[in-house]
């Protein structure tokens, strides 16, 4: 148990013998520390001053904090054990352990823990979404935690222009233009800030992306000066670099990609004339190589709505199968790759309601597909966000949360780290 207001650990460590429970025993002590000093400490505990405060007392005791019982922790249990509790512990937990003091501070904040955890398979997915032109929101589906970003330091001509979100590492990247120039805002989980973001090579908009793991790779999309691109570059989020990738086969806007079987997939989208593309394309990040896999997404047959207003197919990736949500039929349907063609599994949610697609959010979130909207009324609306693991049968999907809003998504991701 942890000791007063002194923070310091009352029982030895577990033995040898019990190293394999170390972390357990560790990771709560590291987040009871930091729970007990975050929150406002009992009057029993209170210590009363009768000395008038001066400078030299002030740093005193700065220092002290910085170098309090909490460091003492990472001492006693050393800091391999401090690192691997850590990695077990919530990232909801890692901004109160960051400000136990800065050596925590710096475990937190230098991105280490993350790659670890990557590489040890602890993933925790997080929702971000924007249903404001103003605002950016989080949400953990583990602990059910609404979560409001820092405003974006932004001129009025960005918030409005159109934007692309992609979320990578432990960042979140948002395209757009202020005025002539296209821009990238970037938000870092790890000091809850936006800064300017890497452009890419070539500016474009209205493109195709997806990420797996610290990479990410955009395609197609369109040139400030309206040139439909069949380009590709990939974006390393640890070095902050894009490099060119080989040109698709084909030239189109307003397409989606995701990550498949560790290949990247390009799917519908709109061509030079405007007509609705149909085939999509593979590349094999090994062989540096597009494919074009034709019919593979086919236009719905009798519907009257232009190329041009509709949304890019709704597409998400759960264990490496492919799940489209086809807003016209209200309905989820899966890629079958050996026949390819789309069989229906489930239906959307009753109140997933959207615009030709636009305003509603269709996205894979760890083994979860996940579908963000809600009815819009004239007045105000409501959000929801509900989730369906689709090995479940009988298909039904569970209302994680809903709030108040204007029930439009303009841009979501979701982070896995």
């Amino acid at each position: 148990m942890l000791e007063g207001p002194t923070f310091l650990v009352s029982r030895e460590l577990p033995t040898a013998c019990e190293q394999e429970s170390n972390w357990t025993y560790n990771a709560f002590c590291v987040t009871s520390l930091s729970k007990s000093k975050t929150s406002k400490p009992s009057e029993g505990n209170l210590v009363i001053s009768h000395s008038e405060p001066n400078n030299s007392n002030t740093k005193k005791q700065q220092d002290a904090n910085n170098h309090s019982d909490s460091t003492s922790l990472i001492n006693q249990i050393g800091l391999d054990l401090t690192i691997n509790c850590l990695l077990h512990n919530s990232r909801s937990d890692y901004g109160s352990i960051a400000s136990l003091n800065r050596k925590f501070r710096t475990l937190i904040r230098n991105g280490e823990l993350y790659k670890l955890r990557r590489k040890m398979g602890i993933i925790e997915h997080w929702i971000y979404f924007s249903c404001n032109l103003f605002k950016w929101e989080a949400f953990d589906p583990i602990r059910h935690r609404w979560m409001r970003l820092p405003t974006m330091d932004c001129n009025e001509c960005f918030m409005c222009s159109d934007k692309e979100s992609l979320a990578v590492g432990t960042e979140l990247l948002v395209f757009g233009k202020e005025i002539d120039t296209n821009v990238v805002y970037k938000y870092s989980i790890l000091t809850n800030s936006w800064s300017p973001g890497i452009e890419t090579t070539t500016p474009r908009c209205l493109f195709a992306s997806a990420s797996l793991n610290e990479i990410a790779i955009v395609a197609g999309g369109c040139s400030p000066s309206g040139k439909i691109l069949n380009s590709a570059e990939l974006y390393n989020s640890e070095i902050g670099t894009w490099a060119r990738l080989n040109s698709m086969n084909k030239r189109r806007k307003m397409c989606s990609g995701v990550f498949m079987d560790s290949k990247f997939y390009v799917i519908g989208g709109v061509d030079e004339n405007f007509n609705e593309l149909t085939c999509g394309e593979v590349y094999d990040l090994e062989t540096r190589v597009w494919t074009v896999i034709p019919g593979m997404f086919p236009v719905a047959a009798g519907k009257d709505a232009p190329a041009m207003s509709k949304a890019p197919p709704l597409v998400a990736v759960v264990k490496d199968e492919l799940y489209a949500g086809f807003y016209e039929e209200q309905e989820v349907r899966r890629y079958d790759k050996g026949r390819n063609v789309w069989v229906r599994v489930a239906g959307l949610p009753e109140k997933a309601s959207s615009m030709n697609g636009w305003g509603l959010a269709f996205r894979a979130c760890g083994d979860e597909l996940i579908v963000i909207g809600g009815p819009r009324a004239a007045y105000g609306g409501m959000i929801e966000l509900n989730s369906w693991r689709p090995d479940e049968s009988p298909p039904e999907w569970n209302l994680l949360a809903r709030k108040p809003s204007s029930g439009f998504v303009y841009n979501c991701a979701v982070m896995g780290c």
